[in-house]
């Protein structure tokens, strides 16, 4: 019944902030830490915050070098299946996402999403301190990063 909603868009719970739909209140609640910029989990290695454990094991393959998905055509390790995926287009060349603004073709749909601000001036991260908005969560992050660095050290 859940998964249904993704294909019938019936958004049961909805962020105030930036008004993305989810199926699950669990799914809210780490969608909104991309708003705070709550991060949780911590690499013990570096000391990278992630705002879910699965992100933090993911990451951890930085540390490790474990790249468990392989291409079968020219034996490249990958640390996540959607970079073998996104990957597979250097051997077939296929870029199957395309920007209905500009034409220009992507090999995955998150690429896609981020790149079509540029056209719509969409900048849904939002710093809590500055107002200052960012077209990436990770763009936000590094800014947020900045701040507490300026801040420790008085500049």
């Amino acid at each position: 019944m859940v998964h249904q909603q993704v294909h019938t868009e019936e958004w049961l719970f909805t962020c105030s902030d930036c008004g993305k739909g989810f199926t699950k209140s669990s799914k809210l609640k780490l969608h909104q830490r991309v708003h705070t910029g709550e991060r949780p989990f911590t690499c013990l290695d570096c000391g990278k915050g992630f705002t879910c454990s699965s992100k933090l094991k993911v990451h951890q393959r930085v540390h490790t070098g474990e790249r468990p998905f392989t291409c079968s055509d020219c034996g490249k390790g990958f640390t996540q299946s959607s970079h073998l995926y996104a990957h597979r287009s250097v051997h077939t060349g296929e870029r199957p996402f395309t920007c209905s603004y500009c034409g220009k073709g992507f090999t995955c749909s998150s690429k896609l999403k981020v790149h079509q601000r540029v056209h719509t001036g969409e900048r849904p991260f939002t710093c809590s301190d500055c107002g200052k908005g960012f077209t990436q969560s990770s763009h936000l992050y590094a800014h947020r990063l900045q701040i507490t660095r300026n801040f420790t050290t008085g500049i």
